[in-house]
């Protein structure tokens, strides 16, 4: 492997240096400099764009072209004549200047030759044929060719270090909120354009008023045209493995027209081609905002979900999905749009792994434990989406949005356990919520502006847990302090948990606009909310029967039954004003908080006001390039479960006590970042550095009893500050058909445990550093090698621990023949400690297609993954007073053959 990673990188460099820079500047008939010229290098002999360029404010442009060649050069800008000159390269550099001749036949403008790249404000325009060179099967893999735009591993496009916001298709609303579906899903081949849209906002009466510098929405063109249409790809398949026969269907299909278009998505497999996960569907917002999210109030609602186990990569031991997706969008008239979707997704997973868990501190007397467990996961998940747009006039718009989500999910686990013996454990849920938007915008007049946002949650979750310990040996201490029945085979506990939540969200905006360059923002809002939590603790006996113990711990309460209603009350004022490169947006709230929780016969008021200051500077160095600074202080509330009195049973090895006299905590975040790209040169920079420290934090409390790994928490606020870094950058650069990224990330946190009553300071840092080179060639092979080395080191105060994982890569993709397309990629990670390697692994994938022309409606492919037949991989992770090592099984080798039919 070393030794061809050594020679591509060899054959790499000698293609480099046999290309000759030709550079110079452009202007207009006065010597002005022309910004954003676009130049152009169209080989002679291939009539082939070889190389392409735009100029920088000093109207100065370079190129790489090859040595020996002719190429017709073109420089055009919107409203000058375009300049075409024949220039025979030889081996020496070249400097040419141009001077453009003002043109009034506009009726007459010739379009010589389709620009890569046109910047028109704040919309950069790509044209997507020119990033192509026919291995492209996805949007995705257009989007990864594009100076500026990267797709991250979880599918999220980013944009010059921003996340995407939005992605729509001729202009109408994409599965709104997530943008993987459109990555994954639209077919490369009907993508024309793709229209990066910075400073993006949905409602044009805020954009002079609000900071929008940081929404980035993509809009992708279409290649058909103006017309009503259909286009899309089905791809049928089917292989064989050493444990079952393989299958997969995969319709992807569209419509658009001027006045509504429909998407429908589908994928049936058993080969573990995750279309949409659990960690997608709980992530997916459906684009809804609170409208309190930057009031300075953070209320948890918490997560009452199954303990589910996530898959890693997602690659498990074996993946059966479901999933099926579809989304609609309509205009009935000028002022009324339409749009929506409904997502289901149906997943049978098994999971295998082997857990190592090191306790923090000998003093303690906890063992360290090792298990072994082979987890059936079975969910099904659906989500609706309506929304509507009323816009009569240039002064008003109403939005209303509704979005439901209904889930099923159980996961049954069996646990050997090296200190407790084997457990069955079963979870199941069915939980739902309802969740509604409105928003009006209201212009008086151009100083005047009106907002009022409202959004109501409506929460119903109700997990089940329930565990049978076979060995009572190591349990009898537990057991006894929860009042179990101890003359049954085993201990065969279960708890039905219930909470209810109801939030109401709502506020008043009101803009002044003073001048052109400054404003000021008045908030009155309000967040109301009440949680119900029950539960109750029980065991199943022998004879079938169910017996509800009386524990002898936490004076003998195992239900709960609480209720918690939480009001803040704010009114914020905002002051923005530009001067010069700066914009400050300083600002504060006052807010009146209460809250009330009644359980056991008592009640628990807390009442009190904070003054929350917030403040935003932006300095706009360039067009592309700008430094902004964030500072917010927050008060941070907890859910209910927190506060609950009764004994929860988290895990069989973990149980929880509620603290009803829980207060608030208050956090201070300072945020730094840096974003720049240079269309002249295509040079894109991000870096963040993130600071923050949380006072009176919640944290748990926990008691081990000697010898036993078996917990008792209790959250607590505490007297100690925690404290977190995050330092963030990435630094790309492209060289003609080649790119160079390196990227770093570090995290730092310090808190302090407790546990025993003893406390100690923990220190946990992970870094992750990569360099990648990748090319995008028209006509040769391309390649993606890149170097990932990620660090753990957790020092928990007695103990400290460190992990490395080294991880080298390379993707290739060649056309071959103009009929097969290849396509290969691997990734060798060597998991190892301060002593020595753990586990060495690999993946290696590979895939062969042919397709008679570009334009063919079969295409014919096979496809092979886990070609090595790696049978696991290694990851580690931390907790409160734990590091664990995990060995984690997956899938076989898979070989499969498909058949895609095109639209």
């Amino acid at each position: 492997m070393k030794r061809n990673l050594i020679l591509l990188l060899l054959l790499v460099t000698s293609v480099t240096f046999a290309q000759v820079k030709f550079e110079g500047t452009v202007k207009d008939s006065i010597g002005t400099p022309l910004e954003l010229a676009n130049v152009v290098a169209i080989n002679q002999t291939t009539k082939i764009m070889d190389a392409y360029g735009i100029t920088n404010a000093d109207g100065k442009y370079k190129l790489s072209l090859e040595k020996n060649t002719t190429y017709n050069i073109q420089i055009s800008y919107i409203g000058f004549k375009t300049e075409q000159r024949v220039i025979a390269v030889k081996e020496d550099n070249i400097q040419l200047d141009y001077i453009l001749q003002t043109d009034t036949s506009l009726d007459e403008v010739e379009i010589v030759y389709e620009m890569p790249v046109t910047v028109k404000g704040d919309t950069i325009i790509y044209n997507a044929d020119s990033f192509k060179n026919g291995t492209e099967r996805k949007l995705e893999d257009i989007l990864k060719k594009l100076p500026g735009v990267e797709v991250n591993a979880d599918g999220e496009i980013e944009v010059e270090g921003k996340k995407v916001t939005k992605v729509m298709v001729e202009g109408k609303d994409f599965f709104d909120g997530d943008s993987k579906l459109a990555t994954k899903n639209i077919p490369s081949n009907a993508v024309d354009k793709v229209q990066v849209l910075k400073n993006y906002s949905s409602v044009g009466q805020l954009s002079g008023v609000t900071n929008n510098q940081d929404n980035i929405a993509i809009n992708i063109k279409l290649k058909e045209g103006k017309g009503a249409f259909w286009f899309g790809t089905v791809t049928a398949g089917g292989g064989d493995s050493e444990n079952n026969s393989l299958y997969l269907l995969q319709p992807k299909l569209f419509f658009y027209s001027p006045e509504y278009s429909i998407n429908l998505i589908g994928d049936l497999n058993n080969i573990g081609e995750v279309a949409f996960s659990r960690r997608d569907y709980f992530n997916f917002t459906g684009g809804f905002k609170m409208p309190s999210q930057s009031s300075g109030t953070n209320l948890n609602l918490g997560n009452n979900n199954l303990g589910f186990l996530a898959l890693q990569n997602n690659k498990a031991k074996d993946i059966n999905t479901k999933f099926g997706a579809a989304n609609f969008s309509m205009s009935p008239n000028k002022a009324l749009d339409l749009s929506g979707f409904a997502i289901f997704s149906n997943s049978r997973v098994q999971l295998q792994e082997n857990n190592f868990v090191q306790y923090t501190d000998e003093d303690f007397n906890i063992p360290n434990e090792s298990t072994a467990s082979a987890t059936k996961q079975s969910s099904d998940l659906g989500m609706l989406k309506l929304s509507a747009k009323y816009k009569p006039n240039a002064n008003n718009q109403l939005d209303y949005d509704i979005l439901g989500r209904v889930s099923k999910e159980t996961q049954n686990q069996n646990f050997l356990s090296s200190e407790i013996g084997n457990i069955n454990q079963v979870e199941n849920t069915k939980p739902y919520s309802i969740n509604q938007n409105i928003n009006y915008y209201y212009t008086a007049n151009e100083n005047n502006i009106f907002a009022f946002s409202g959004q109501h949650l409506l929460q119903d979750e109700d997990p089940f847990y329930n565990a049978f310990l076979e060995d009572k040996t190591n349990y009898n201490d537990t057991a006894n302090g929860l009042g179990l029945d101890n003359m049954q085979v085993g201990y065969d506990i279960a708890q039905e948990k219930r909470v209810k939540s109801n939030q109401l969200d709502v506020k008043l905006d009101y803009w002044n606009v003073l001048n052109t360059k400054s404003n000021i923002n008045f908030t009155l809002g309000t967040i109301y909310s009440q949680q119900d939590f029950n539960s109750n603790l029980f065991q199943f006996l022998d004879d079938g029967s169910a017996f509800n113990p009386t524990p002898t711990l936490n004076d003998g309460r195992d239900e709960n039954d609480t209720k918690y209603t939480f009001n803040d009350v704010y009114l914020g004022a905002h002051y923005r004003f530009i001067t010069g490169k700066f914009t400050f947006t300083p600002g504060l709230s006052a807010h009146a908080y209460s809250s009330e929780n009644a359980q056991f016969g008592a009640d628990y008021k807390n009442t009190f006001t904070r003054v929350l200051p917030d403040f935003n500077m932006r300095i706009q160095l360039k067009k592309s390039e700008q430094l902004v600074l964030n500072y917010s202080m927050q008060t941070e509330f907890t859910d209910v479960t927190d506060l609950a009195r009764g004994v929860v049973l988290n895990n069989y090895n973990a149980l929880s006590i509620g603290n009803p006299e829980l207060e608030s905590a208050l956090a201070h975040a300072v945020n730094l970042t840096y974003f720049s790209f240079n269309m002249f040169n295509y040079t894109n920079v991000f870096a963040n550095v993130g600071y923050t420290k949380n006072i009176d934090r919640i944290r748990s409390a926990s008691n081990f009893a000697p010898g036993s790994v078996i917990s008792v928490s209790s959250p607590f606020n505490s007297d100690f500050a925690d404290e977190s870094i995050t330092i963030t950058g990435r630094f790309q650069r492209s060289f003609g058909k080649l790119k160079a990224t390196v990227s770093g990330n570090f995290n730092y946190a310090k808190f302090n445990q407790f546990i025993n009553s003893k406390v100690s300071t923990n220190e946990n840092y992970t870094q992750t550093y990569s360099v990648g080179f990748s090319s995008n060639y028209r006509t040769a092979p391309n390649f993606d090698i890149g170097y990932r080395l990620t660090l753990q080191d957790n020092d928990q105060g007695a103990t400290r621990s460190k992990f490395y994982t080294h991880a080298p890569s390379i993707d290739f993709d060649a056309l071959i023949l103009k009929r097969f397309t290849f396509r290969t990629d691997y990734t060798f990670n060597d998991f190892r400690n301060q002593e020595e390697s753990i586990n060495n692994y690999e993946f290696w994938n590979a895939s062969l297609s042919y397709r008679k022309t570009k334009d063919s409606k079969f295409e014919y492919e096979v496809k092979a993954t886990n070609i090595l037949d790696t049978k696991s991989q290694n990851n580690t992770s931390t907790s409160a007073f734990s590091v664990s090592t995990t060995e984690y099984f997956i899938q076989p080798r898979f070989v499969t053959f498909r058949v895609i039919y095109s639209l």
